[in-house]
């Protein structure tokens, strides 16, 4: 299973911001779609960052509400990892795991072409280990 059955699944439909974008306008994104992170793109669609729900409460904590009125390019972490394709399932899960990562861009040709979240990570991982057990079954019932 790779990165690419995911995106088959879900699509590759990617809520994005430009850097220059407010902090205030990625907070109404971000509701207004019911996700935990937005990545940060040019208008070419190259990655130039991720801003996630923790980058703004961190944000708010150390600046107040003035946080609010600045640039996503302020906040944004700017050293994104990016997965492609035809990473595996397994190989996703270990970046996100040992990178505390919620969000992985993934990219083509060194431009935003969907997004994986430990959700669909999760949700791929229970449905082939459903898919291997009914395998067993089925071998064991024509044994």
């Amino acid at each position: 299973m790779t990165v690419r059955s995911i995106l088959e699944n879900k699509g590759r439909n990617v809520v994005s911001v430009l850097p220059d974008a407010t902090l205030i306008e990625a907070v109404a994104v971000l509701a207004l779609h019911r996700i935990g992170a937005l990545v940060v793109c040019d208008g070419d669609k190259a990655i130039q960052g991720i801003l996630s729900e923790r980058d703004i409460v961190r944000a708010v904590a150390g600046e107040g509400a003035h946080a609010l009125d600045r640039r996503v390019s302020e906040f944004m972490t700017s050293k994104v990892q990016v997965c492609h394709e035809s990473h595996t399932i397994n190989e996703v899960m270990e970046i996100m795991t040992t990178n505390r990562f919620r969000h992985l861009p993934v990219e083509r040709d060194g431009r935003l072409d969907g997004i994986v979240s430990i959700g669909d990570v999760v949700k791929k991982r229970i449905e082939e280990a459903e898919r291997e057990a009914a395998e067993i079954k089925a071998y064991i019932a024509t044994a």
